[in-house]
């Protein structure tokens, strides 16, 4: 039982208050450790997503499209577009469109006898299957069944032709009450000539659907002339040396002029963007490593911040976390490594073995701390001129002296990943797994058992000053009793 200073006068709770302060001083100290572990952690992890972005776009400039991308033109674009493959080679195509591919349709005759919601042998209806063929680019045929059940109505039906994935989709036109079956494909595959949907002799299309495989209009090829040579394509698309076609509409004249040409405003662009990032990420880099760090601004207890306003408590933070990374051998390393692949040369096989030599340099100001720099010109000529060389330099899989610039950034990239996830784990982590996990996990460990003991310290101080005050208290009495019996005995005489 707690016994306040009724009996001694003094105030004893404050007492008890001031002496555990003092006592969880050291406790203060370990909490601030644990938040400047935390932060530490976290900003581990920010220099981490930095690299993470700059190694995802390292996907992209292993690709030859990124240096040998194509352009393509077209004098009738209306009619004829295209892509190429990095493999395209570039040149001048004259491309005839005369007819384009179709797919085949049936339209049956008028359902307004039929009542679509109601089922099957609600209207006397009793087929139990029915099935059709379409054909595959071989010629041959695929039979196609549909099972149908008394309570299915008309809908039902249409829609399990379409669901059964046989190249067919089928549906009611509610303007025309006509039935609609059509290819999903363009092309001509009966090569016997007769129907692409045939359903010839089937009681359910010609009689209850009302359709006649007469009425339909077949699928037809597309008609082309490439360079003079009549071809045919099933699709509106057609792949000739990396070149793809695409074709819109019948060309005019003698045909449409494509030119392929070498992309370099996009290749071009696609390294810009590869070096600002990387720029980026050796910008922030090296402010880690040039923050300047304030001893004198330790992380803020909760009571510290309970006495300060919002705008002081950030301006504090932001002191307290300056220079949080600064000499971190980890970051150190990684940059130094990151700027060496850049220095190294390539054995290419082409004009080009170093990046000096299409306009990629690094800065000469010591303070940028190994930024690119690029001769945007240089780099244009050298894409035009010998983008394979270009590709190579960058992108070469080969070990040793062969591996491209990009793949040993690589290396240096999933190193440095790799070192500060052992430092400072992932998102999903538990503190077991990782550097500053441990310590953290030790830290709170011994700031629970500190805060365990400051409870029995604390309930030590609260029974040492109730024995203090139990004693003065009975003093008081002692002594009251003598007064009394002074004060009575002299009432007597």
């Amino acid at each position: 039982m707690r016994i306040g200073g009724l009996a001694s006068g003094m105030d004893i709770d404050n007492l008890v208050n001031k002496l555990m302060d003092a006592e969880r001083m050291p406790l203060q100290k370990m909490e601030q450790d644990q938040t400047t572990l935390t932060w530490k952690r976290d900003a581990f992890r920010d220099v981490n997503k930095t690299l993470s972005e700059l190694d995802d776009m390292i996907y992209n400039m292993k690709m030859s499209g990124t240096y040998n991308s194509k352009s393509i033109s077209s004098s009738q674009e209306n009619a004829v577009t295209a892509t190429g493959l990095p493999s395209a080679n570039n040149g001048n195509y004259t491309m005839q469109v005369d007819s384009l591919a179709s797919s085949a349709i049936n339209m049956g005759e008028s359902l307004d006898d039929i009542d679509l919601d109601s089922t099957l042998r609600e209207q006397g209806i009793t087929n139990t299957e029915t099935s059709f063929k379409t054909y595959n680019r071989d010629g041959s045929a695929d039979t196609h069944t549909i099972e149908i059940d008394d309570e299915d109505t008309l809908e039902d039906v249409l829609q399990k032709i379409t669901d059964q994935d046989n190249r067919v989709r089928a549906f009611y036109d509610s303007n025309t009450q006509k039935v609609i079956m059509e290819s999903e494909r363009t092309g001509e595959y009966n090569t016997s000539g007769g129907p692409e949907i045939d359903f010839s002799g089937e009681n359910f299309f010609t009689e209850t659907l009302k359709m006649d495989t007469a009425n339909e209009t077949g699928g037809k090829d597309a008609a082309f002339k490439y360079n003079g040579i009549a071809m045919t394509s099933k699709t509106n698309s057609y792949e000739l040396g990396g070149v793809t076609f695409q074709f819109k509409d019948t060309t005019t004249g003698n045909g449409a002029n494509l030119t392929v040409t070498n992309d370099v405003e996009q290749s071009f662009e696609s390294i810009m963007n590869f070096v600002d990032k990387y720029n980026e990420v050796v910008e922030k880099l090296n402010g880690t490593q040039q923050e300047e760090k304030f001893r004198d601004y330790p992380p803020l207890t909760e009571e510290q911040k309970e006495e300060m306003s919002e705008n002081e408590i950030e301006l504090w933070e932001e002191k307290a976390k300056s220079g949080i990374l600064r000499g971190e051998s980890i970051i150190s390393e990684g940059l130094f490594s990151m700027r060496n692949n850049w220095y190294s040369d390539v054995e290419t096989d082409g004009a080009y073995t170093s990046l000096t030599q299409i306009g990629i340099t690094t800065s000469s100001n010591y303070l940028d701390g190994g930024k690119l720099e690029v001769n945007e010109q240089e780099l244009k000529d050298a894409l035009a001129d010998d983008p394979d060389s270009v590709y190579k330099l960058f992108s070469n899989s080969s070990e040793g002296e062969d591996r491209g610039i990009i793949n040993r950034l690589e290396d240096s990239l999933d190193s440095t990943i790799s070192r500060i996830e052992q430092r400072a784990g992932e998102g999903t982590d538990t503190l077991e797994n990782y550097t500053l996990g441990k310590r953290m996990k030790d830290l709170n460990e011994r700031i629970a058992a500190f805060e365990d003991r400051m409870v029995q310290v604390e309930n030590r101080y609260w029974n040492q000053f109730s024995q203090m005050e139990q004693s003065i208290q009975r003093m008081n009495q002692q002594s009251q009793m003598i007064m009394n019996q002074f004060g009575g005995g002299g009432g007597m005489m």
